[in-house]
């Protein structure tokens, strides 16, 4: 008798578990296709928030975000951390000096050099300048300056 009994609760409980593997696996569709939805909601707010920071900083209007939206002043002016760099030394200029001409800190200097920021459109304008200058005319700007 404790063989039918036995028997019959093994049949129990593994037709039990087929059919909780059988709710189970439509529950973790379901909460995976939830968890897709949610990434993608995340993903699509995120992108909002940068369009809306955007438009909070141009005032109003969002700008294009192509190279063409360049400001006038700069419009052709390109500028790299190794190029400017290779400027300083032909010039045969420290870093104290492209300061002084540039009217900036020294410590901007080197933060341009290294990569770890840019110039603005007055300093992108004063280094193209620069670019032009030989170093007998960029010395005579430092004297003016020093005098």
């Amino acid at each position: 008798m404790s063989n039918i009994v036995t028997a019959l609760k093994d049949e129990v409980s593994r037709i039990a578990r087929k059919e909780v593997r059988n709710e189970t696996a439509q529950l973790k569709k379901a909460v995976a296709r939830y968890r897709s939805d949610i990434a993608d909601l995340k993903r699509r707010l995120a992108a909002a928030e940068q369009s809306l920071t955007k438009i909070r900083k141009s005032g109003g209007v969002p700008r294009p975000s192509t190279p063409a939206s360049t400001p006038k002043g700069t419009a052709g002016i390109r500028f790299s951390a190794k190029g400017f760099r290779t400027l300083r030394e032909r010039l045969d200029l420290s870093g104290t000096e492209t300061a002084k001409l540039l009217r900036v800190s020294v410590q901007t200097i080197y933060n341009w050099e290294a990569g770890s920021s840019k110039p603005r459109e007055p300093q992108l304008s004063a280094i193209a300048v620069l670019r032009k200058a030989g170093k007998r005319e960029v010395a005579a700007r430092l004297a003016e300056l020093t005098a």
